[in-house]
């Protein structure tokens, strides 16, 4: 016996859907107050400081990178303060969004860690051979601090 209860929910989660879809077709629209966005030129002092500040940002990630930080973190920080005033920043943030959950849900894959874990594994069985073999030969000598032998 149908009883409808269940159509409830499932027009909900259709209507979820197409508002969804519909944000995500909506032309972009900047984020700033709307006492900014009434003045042409205060908007767009306002659009350079957040250029400005996610370039900042975004530089910072990149210096990261190299340096102990988590510069990937800043690095989309930056994308994400520049997607809420440019409409190529909210493409380009939800872009890297859909790969990146893309690579999780690899990475996820049994085979794809078994054969990273296998792969880990056999680097170290490499390197702690290495080492053994350095430690063997020389001692806790450094590099630098060895004579001709």
């Amino acid at each position: 016996m149908d009883t409808g209860s269940d159509r409830g929910t499932q027009e909900s989660a259709a209507d979820d859907t197409t508002a969804q879809q519909t944000m995500e077709e909506a032309p972009h629209v900047s984020k700033a107050p709307a006492f900014i966005k009434s003045r042409r030129t205060l908007h767009l002092s306002w659009q350079v400081g957040v250029f400005v500040v996610g370039l900042a940002v975004i530089g910072a990630g990149v210096a990261m990178l190299v340096l102990p930080g988590p510069g990937w973190v800043a690095i989309f920080a930056g994308l994400a303060i520049w997607a809420t005033e440019f409409a190529w920043a909210s493409l380009a943030l939800r872009w890297t969004k859909r790969k990146v959950t893309e690579a999780a849900q690899k990475a996820l894959d049994p085979k794809v860690r078994r054969r990273n874990i296998i792969l880990t594994s056999a680097g170290l069985v490499i390197a702690g051979a290495l080492i053994g073999f350095y430690l063997w030969k020389y001692g806790l000598t450094m590099p630098w601090d060895l004579k001709d032998q």
